[in-house]
């Protein structure tokens, strides 16, 4: 079989968008209606909205590659460097912090053209503890580069990029086709959403790095996204693509089989309209958590203080399990009879909704 760069077209991808004008025009939609959302909301809203992205990619894009980081390191890095924490939070997991570097790095400088330096100074953030590969230069190892699943003896080979000896060629092009397809640009491509999934899409098929090329393509993804709408792009594509990897697996695997890619931006254009619905629900969420506050501004002590901010650490989808009187102990370090007396005192205040019954009882925030 031959892959795409091993085809006499490549890199001159093909797609047709007559059957994604639809959802082409949904993606438009609802930028500007996130866009509007967001606009309305006070500036430290606005503010905490971009963290609790920026959180969510980072994790989400760690897990596609099977790395399961801690919220609380990830959060505390990001934090860190947006000069947030003073004195900075002490983060011992590496990995949190070099993805969360490269997610602020990537962030702020959205409007810079792409090169090979900012690559090289992406890829040694992410590899950050990482002393088994070498980072900020491409791959230079002689055997093929291959994705493979599979156990030892009976491996399934999905995809082989380019030899080592091509990176450099292979890499000058990809950085010319991108800064060349921005907007105003010579060759730009005017719809945001298909510029991202070719630049994925060609990032990946040429896979420059020894580790670390899935995490820093989707980080080349929603640059291409922000520069467009010359704003930090605000969903995460990592989320809704980790929800289903498998998904994402395939999409890839069929568009690194051709230089036809109609299929592959069919995928992305999709999963990237879930991840929007996912930035929308959040910014519902956050707008609800500010009312929560203030409704309940002064009337509840440090231990259920403590309890709420907590509770609401885990998003719209809501604290796993919800609450009860064992957790309650766990997170607030007090006796069962006073954590029995503070969630009742909760329930009296409306702040506190009860699920089940008995030994079952539990509960969740009444947002």
């Amino acid at each position: 079989m031959k892959y795409n760069w091993q085809q006499p077209d490549w890199p001159d991808f093909k797609y047709s968008t007559k059957d994604l004008e639809p959802l082409l025009y949904k993606f438009s939609e609802r930028a500007g209606r996130i866009d509007g959302i967001l606009k309305g909301l006070p500036e430290e809203t606005q503010y905490n909205t971009l963290i609790e992205l920026l959180v969510a990619e980072a994790i989400k894009t760690s897990a596609i590659e099977g790395e399961f980081l801690s919220r609380n390191d990830v959060m505390s890095s990001i934090k860190n460097n947006l000069g947030l924490n003073i004195p900075e939070e002490p983060v011992k997991d590496k990995r949190a912090q070099g993805i969360s570097e490269l997610m602020i790095y990537a962030q702020k400088s959205f409007r810079e053209p792409l090169t090979q330096d900012s690559l090289f100074k992406w890829h040694k953030m992410l590899m950050k503890g990482n002393h088994n590969i070498e980072s900020g230069v491409w791959r230079s190892h002689t055997e093929p580069m291959q994705i493979v699943s599979g156990a030892m003896g009976k491996e399934i080979i999905h995809f082989e990029a380019p030899p080592s000896a091509r990176i450099p060629k292979e890499m000058k092009d990809f950085l010319k086709w991108f800064n060349a397809t921005a907007l105003e640009k010579e060759k730009v491509i005017t719809q945001p959403i298909i510029r991202a999934a070719i630049a994925h899409l060609y990032f990946e098929s040429i896979h420059p790095f020894e580790d670390g090329n899935g995490r820093i393509g989707r980080a080349i993804s929603e640059k291409a996204l922000s520069q467009y709408f010359a704003r930090p792009v605000l969903l995460s594509l990592s989320k809704a693509m980790e929800a289903s990897k498998k998904d994402y697996y395939n999409a890839l695997k069929r568009g690194q089989r051709s230089n036809e890619i109609t299929d592959w931006i069919f995928y992305f254009v999709s999963i990237s309209l879930e991840a929007q619905k996912d930035t929308e629900g959040l910014l519902q969420f956050i707008l609800k958590k500010t009312k929560f506050f203030d409704r309940h501004k002064g009337v509840l002590n440090n231990r259920q203080t403590k309890l709420v901010k907590r509770m609401l650490e885990a998003g719209p989808q809501g604290f796993e399990g919800g609450i009860n009187t064992r957790k309650y102990v766990s997170l607030t370090r007090t006796s069962r009879a006073t954590a029995t007396r503070d969630l009742q005192d909760l329930l009296e205040k409306e702040v506190l909704i009860r699920i089940g019954k008995g030994r079952s009882t539990r509960y969740d925030l009444n947002i």
